[in-house]
């Protein structure tokens, strides 16, 4: 299948299937990712304080998991999705938390996210999980970008090459598996079936400063969690596991090998005239 017409399928494939997507995050992998996501948000977000407002935005926001969160922190949060059953749920999810009063849902498509906020600026934007199935990662940030203002944050959650590698030679014990995966670019996606986009942190700070971005932190998400012996029970362990992952994940030297990649980006400085 054609690289278009492959992500389009899985554009299509966002539109349904909400409640699948739903359970997983309920699983303690999807908690994880989840959890160590928002973490790393809020530590860039300046004090939430009357009469102070931030305003964010969810790009490929699902069932808002995250922003959800946000929302508690007294953000208020826009959440943007092609699936109108995955924004049913995150609005019974806002409301079952109280904080229905401060969530917006819009339905759209991720690649024409500027033209949908026109002359919008918010205060953090969350892309987490979309440039692996869109056809124009670039594009999507370029949109992002546009919503930015200097002091706005941008936050980009990837799967990583790296993460295939690793998950089919220790977890799997593929080794052709992850000899294959060493050049790949895409890598299967087992919940929905199909295939994902694979990044590189190196490669996601190159298209970042191709969209007019530069990125301040890179953090992994699920070093070791994917990798761990059967002989380690995630869900009872899930605290444990979760405090080793922030340590590990903010430790440059542990970034390769995570599942996820996350980078933490800002407008790029205009350049001074001659």
């Amino acid at each position: 299948m054609p690289i278009e017409e492959q992500t389009n399928h899985h554009t299509d494939r966002f539109r349904g299937g909400a409640s699948a997507y739903a359970a997983y995050l309920e699983t303690p992998e999807g908690r994880l990712r989840s959890a160590l996501a928002f973490a790393n948000v809020r530590e860039f977000l300046p004090p939430v304080e009357p009469p102070l407002c931030l305003h964010a935005l969810d790009i490929g926001s699902g069932t808002g998991k995250v922003t959800v969160c946000l929302a508690r922190l007294g953000v208020h949060v826009t959440l943007l999705d092609s699936s109108p059953e995955m924004l049913d749920l995150a609005d019974r999810a806002a409301r079952e938390t109280g904080v229905g009063d401060r969530i917006a849902l819009r339905e759209g498509d991720a690649r024409q996210v500027a033209s949908l906020f026109p002359g919008v600026r918010f205060d953090v934007i969350l892309c987490h999980n979309v440039l692996e199935f869109v056809d124009d990662p670039v594009a999507v940030l370029c949109g992002a970008a546009h919503l930015m203002s200097e002091t706005s944050v941008l936050s980009v959650m990837v799967r990583t090459q790296a993460g295939e590698v690793m998950k089919a030679a220790i977890r799997m014990g593929d080794l052709a598996g992850a000899e294959r995966s060493l050049t790949a670019e895409w890598g299967c996606e087992s919940l929905y079936g199909g295939t994902a986009r694979l990044f590189t942190p190196a490669g996601l700070e190159v298209l970042l400063r191709q969209a007019g971005l530069v990125a301040v932190t890179a953090r992994g998400i699920r070093v070791i969690a994917d990798y761990l012996p059967p002989a380690i029970s995630f869900e009872a362990e899930y605290e444990r596991i979760f405090e080793l992952e922030r340590k590990l994940g903010s430790r440059p030297e542990f970034l390769g090998v995570a599942r996820y990649v996350q980078c933490l980006a800002l407008r790029a400085a205009e350049p001074e005239p001659l």
